[in-house]
């Protein structure tokens, strides 16, 4: 079962009636590639939105809650760069899982190349300016203001986070044990103090954001907000410093940075620190907890798969000997 299963839209239309939205007649295209919480988009003569539903099959608890991102996406409207919720459901009897429809946003998402009709050799500075603004904008919202303050704890983070992690790692003897052991010593140990809690997003990346299609560059919204709770700020920019392309990059989820006009990683970090005044001198630490996290996100793929499809895993399958690698450049980058 994949995102290309069509929904059933006679029943979606049948429940949306009650609720004062008419879909008769429409169309229903997978959107994105499916590799978390799917995602389509229905179309009608006169209207277009969004639904959003949990991967087909048997999910881990606590994983893929729609109905806990559509309440964030409803209290962050208007404070941070995000789609309006039109309505929720949790009755999954009508569709077959819960699900919530949000607005329609054009727009595209950058993977491998520009737009050939933006000005080239400007578009990479102006696009990484707008991405970091975007998370600038989110780490500055008042969470408390927004009513966010139950979506995670407000003290403890990168501890559960180190624990968490820790539980999903290769137990010993397997191939990748001892490295991602050897990391996580190394990150327990020197973990930092972290500043205020502020909303993290916990998946920001240019997959996760849509840009307007038409100059000047502007960065639409921002998707894909499963993974967001209250944290430690550091560990989004951290997970965007860590993976943001360079030439010789090897596991690489922004090819298109790698475009001239791209600036780095550190000029990345330099507006951020200008835009919010935090202190980056640990930010190596947070990015080598970034590619730990994920060798060990890619481990758990990587073993599921061995069973069978999974919905959600195979951009983390889809690199040959992803675990080694990652866990390569993080004792790399810990050594500098």
């Amino acid at each position: 079962m994949t995102a290309a299963e069509p929904l059933p839209l006679e029943r979606l239309s049948r429940h949306l009636v009650g609720v004062g939205i008419c879909i008769e007649g429409a169309v229903a295209t997978p959107l994105g590639d499916g590799h978390s919480n799917l995602t389509y988009l229905i179309r009608d003569s006169h209207t277009q939105m969004v639904l959003r539903r949990p991967p087909h099959g048997v999910l881990a608890p606590s994983t893929h809650d729609v109905l806990r991102e559509a309440k964030i996406l409803t209290r962050l409207h208007g404070m941070a760069r995000v789609p309006r919720v039109l309505h929720l459901c949790a009755d999954a009897s009508v569709i077959g899982a819960p699900f919530y429809l949000m607005d329609y946003v054009p727009g595209i998402v950058l993977f491998d190349e520009l737009p050939g009709e933006w000005h080239q050799a400007a578009a990479g500075r102006a696009v990484a300016n707008e991405f970091v603004d975007a998370l600038v904008d989110v780490h500055g919202i008042d969470w408390a203001a927004a009513d966010l303050g139950d979506i995670g704890r407000h003290t403890g983070y990168l501890e559960r986070q180190l624990r968490r992690f820790k539980g999903l790692a290769p137990a010993e003897g397997a191939s990748a044990a001892g490295l991602l052991g050897e990391l996580h010593e190394w990150l327990a140990l020197r973990m930092p103090e972290s500043p205020a809690p502020t909303v993290v997003h916990g998946d920001y990346r240019l997959g996760n954001v849509l840009f307007a299609p038409d100059e000047p560059i502007r960065l639409a919204v921002v998707l894909d907000w499963e993974m967001a709770t209250l944290g430690d700020p550091l560990a989004d920019l951290g997970f965007v410093t860590a993976m943001w392309s360079s030439p010789l990059g090897r596991f690489d989820f922004n090819p298109v940075t790698q475009h001239a006009s791209f600036p780095s990683a550190e000029e990345l970090a330099k507006r951020y620190a200008r835009k919010t005044g935090r202190d980056l001198s640990p930010l190596p630490w947070y990015q080598v907890f970034a590619l730990w996290r994920l060798a060990v996100l890619v481990y758990g793929a990587t073993r599921r798969m061995r069973s069978g499809p999974v919905d959600g895993d195979p951009p983390l399958v889809a690199f040959p000997d992803g675990v080694e690698d990652l866990a390569a450049r993080a004792w790399d980058l810990s050594r500098m």
